[in-house]
């Protein structure tokens, strides 16, 4: 009996995984759609998805995290992203628009029960305040526009992309297993290798297309910091896995199929959001162009 019965394990378990990857590309081509529409239309409906986002996220957060009173730590960090995009939509300077972020973290701070869910209350608000609020930034700067999110999103899906498929395909020596299992050396390779040839793109295309260009982004420099930024990527995606692993959950929501929660989806975007953070400091300075 259980010889006859063994070989459909694999059938059955090889069907799933198909049903899954299609699921996961389904979903994807669905919110890439959507992103690609609210950046080219800009404005308030592209600032509402990426609000939407952080909100999400951070509510994933502090679930995951079972940070207390997680209802009411999630009320707050709402009130202060949408204050924090209405001070950004609405022109103040950007050192405003950071001291209400920063007075938001700090009042969820206060609220919550613990020195560590203080902790991660403060983090988890100034962290999906990037994620609202860089995209939103770079979109309405007059001399980024949309050259500036259509690169972090050309090599943040990319990594991923080419990540997954050299990973699954050459596989190898694990990247760091006790994180995350399924992650190795050939996907991280062929997912730096995916995010610079799409990063360097972006420029490419958006100058053919007569688009206004930073004066700082040549090809070597873009190239270079697309480097930068996929390592970043891969590595917000490592630093996910390893909170899931530490709080005993295998993704931080269910709100998007085949990909799990928001946190899942951003985790590598978060990443590079800070970067382009530092990259909006520096010129706010004029260090850089």
């Amino acid at each position: 009996m259980t010889s006859a019965t063994a070989p459909a394990a694999p059938s059955q378990a090889s069907r799933k995984g198909r049903r899954e990857l299609w699921l996961r590309v389904a979903s994807g081509l669905v919110l890439g759609a959507g992103v690609l529409a609210g950046l080219v239309y800009g404005g308030w409906p592209f600032a509402g998805i990426w609000l939407a986002a952080g909100i999400v996220g951070f509510a994933e957060w502090m679930a995951m995290s079972r940070t207390e009173p997680r209802e009411v730590l999630i009320a707050l960090g709402a009130a202060t992203l949408g204050a924090l995009l209405l001070c950004q939509r609405g022109g103040a300077p950007a050192p405003a628009c950071l001291a209400v972020l920063i007075l938001g973290a700090a009042a969820c701070a206060t609220v919550a029960r613990t020195g560590w869910g203080r902790t991660r209350a403060f983090i988890g608000v100034l962290g999906a305040g990037a994620v609202a609020a860089v995209p939103v930034a770079l979109r309405d700067d007059p001399a980024i526009g949309l050259v500036g999110p259509a690169w972090m999103f050309a090599v943040v899906w990319s990594t991923d992309i080419a990540a997954y498929f050299a990973g699954r395909k050459i596989g190898g020596p694990k990247l760091m297993p006790r994180v995350s299992p399924n992650k190795t050396w050939s996907g991280a390779i062929g997912g730096l290798i995916g995010g610079v040839a799409a990063g360097t793109l972006v420029p490419v295309v958006a100058d053919l297309a007569g688009m206004t260009l930073p004066s700082a982004a040549s090809l070597p420099v873009v190239a270079g910091v697309s480097a930068v930024a996929s390592i970043l990527s891969q590595a917000g995606d490592l630093l996910e896995s390893g909170l899931k692993r530490r709080y005993g959950v295998k993704d931080s929501g269910k709100i998007i199929p085949g990909h799990g929660g928001v946190m899942d989806r951003l985790d590598g975007f978060f990443a590079v959001a800070v970067l382009a953070a530092v990259y909006l400091a520096l010129r706010g300075v004029g260090l850089i162009t």
